[in-house]
């Protein structure tokens, strides 16, 4: 059993950064995977980042490429998420989320989410 909490969210002018953070209760094994995801009202939750707890490998969403970096602190059950050079789209409720079958494609764990807004 694993429980999440999102922290960081806030409002941002674009162009700003800002980085949240993802608190995981108890261990996280060395299977897991760990994603951010986003939903902005009205529209469908998307992907936004992952990382392999163990292996520290990275993989992102095409819209948040080179402006966005996921990264995990072990010792602190921590999963982090740096987001530089924010645009008026970033602007959703993002959410921490976990698989822990190591495929990156079932996640059973999710966070309560952290509204991100991103406005002049």
């Amino acid at each position: 059993q694993v429980q999440l909490v999102e922290s960081g969210g806030g409002l941002v002018q674009p162009g700003g950064s800002l980085r949240l953070s993802c608190a995981a209760s108890g261990n996280i094994f060395r299977t897991y995977i760990m994603g951010w995801f986003r939903q902005a009202p009205g529209k469908e939750r998307e992907f936004v980042a992952r990382v392999g707890w163990s292996s520290g490998n990275t993989y992102y969403a095409d819209s948040v490429k080179g402006r966005f970096t996921i990264s995990r602190d072990k010792a602190k059950n921590t999963v982090y998420l740096q987001m530089n050079s924010l645009k008026p789209d970033d602007t959703a409720v993002y959410y921490c989320a976990a698989d822990p079958r190591g495929w990156g494609i079932t996640y059973d764990y999710w966070g309560q989410g952290t509204q991100v807004t991103v406005s002049s």
